[in-house]
């Protein structure tokens, strides 16, 4: 429960109560709220403040306000967070008939989305850094230099993308040159954040693809993290009630974590023994567990991200979502886990 919720009458504040105000204080700027230097990010949500838990806020109400703060985030929860249930779910189920078509049909085409996804996802990185902390990472080799690099992941596999990542950070800093020296060192190292984090890691996608049970491969990646994140959220929404990281992100439950390591070690389980070549049940379980570690890392990380940069969402492509990277938080690093992983139990190809 925040300030404004303890039973503050419509309109009161600095101005509606005179018999408060001294003389000494007329004429003072009336109290604002936090304001940012970046300018207005048309494309994002601003971040709702994160819950105080710590002892003492209560004012002695004891049982009945845990009670009632309880009560207040069970509602909160069952509201998804003000998202559009429907069209989130219709959205996500569009892009998972698009990406398994794509998967299925034809190995270029998929390896195309995955460039459009990396192009799309740096853009929203880069635009938010600008508008919310000034950062200016320069996007034209950023863009090109990630659809190099996860080009060349799939014809070159790991070699070819490191060549591409160091090419795409060069090109980085010599891009940069063409502006006046401040804040270079900010805007460069941003770059080469952004370099690794989206496309770097979005390699590790199509180097699974490119085995010989490729689509295989990418399939169960995909369904081992979109597995860890329902059951996070439904056992989380169900049984939640010790915070994982209240700072970060305050919805996220210990229960949901384990929640996501159930569901997934069991779909990792069935994968394994079903959709892999020479997979084994056990190997599954490994590999579920490892899926909801990461995918819970990789939330957290991009929470950690969007709080610095004061927002919700890193964008409103994706209508009940939020952006392309709100979709990317949980893949990006789980890639890398699940392709090293599947070499090690099966092979590269």
């Amino acid at each position: 429960m925040n300030d404004s919720s303890r039973g503050a009458p419509p309109g009161a504040g600095w101005q509606g109560a005179p018999e408060r105000t001294p003389a000494a204080f007329e004429g003072a700027p009336v109290p604002a709220g936090p304001s940012y230097d970046g300018g207005p990010a048309a494309q994002t949500r601003p971040m709702p403040p994160v819950p105080d838990d710590s002892p003492g806020q209560d004012g002695g109400r004891g049982d009945a306000g845990q009670g009632h703060r309880a009560g207040a985030r069970k509602d909160g929860a069952r509201k998804s967070a003000g998202r559009d249930l429907g069209a989130a779910i219709g959205v996500g189920v569009g892009l998972g008939a698009v990406i398994v078509a794509a998967l299925f049909v034809v190995k270029a085409v998929f390896v195309g989305v995955v460039v459009v996804a990396v192009v799309v996802g740096l853009w929203e990185l880069t635009s938010r850094l600008t508008e919310r902390k000034g950062i200016h990472a320069p996007l034209v080799p950023l863009a090109a230099g990630g659809a190099a690099m996860v080009i060349a992941g799939y014809l070159k596999a790991a070699e070819g993308a490191w060549i591409a990542m160091a090419l795409t950070v060069l090109a980085v800093l010599v891009w940069r040159m063409a502006k006046p020296p401040e804040d270079y060192l900010k805007d460069v190292t941003a770059g080469v954040f952004a370099a690794f984090y989206v496309p770097f890691l979005a390699t590790f996608v199509v180097m699974m693809l490119a085995a010989h049970d490729g689509p295989w491969r990418v399939f169960v990646f995909l369904l081992l993290t979109v597995v860890s994140d329902t059951g996070a959220y439904a056992v989380g929404w169900r049984f939640g009630k010790h915070k994982l990281a209240p700072r970060i992100s305050p919805g996220k439950t210990r229960e949901g974590l384990v929640g996501a390591a159930t569901f997934a070690m069991v779909a990792g389980a069935l994968s394994m023994r079903y959709l892999i070549d020479g997979g084994q049940w056990w190997q599954g379980l490994l590999l579920g567990l490892a899926v909801a570690a990461s995918a819970t890392l990789g939330d957290l990380g991009e929470s950690m991200i969007k709080r610095d940069l004061g927002i919700k969402d890193m964008g409103t492509l994706l209508p009940g979502h939020g952006g392309i990277m709100d979709r990317l938080d949980s893949l990006l690093p789980t890639a890398p886990v699940v392709w090293l992983l599947l070499v090690i139990f099966v092979g590269a190809s």
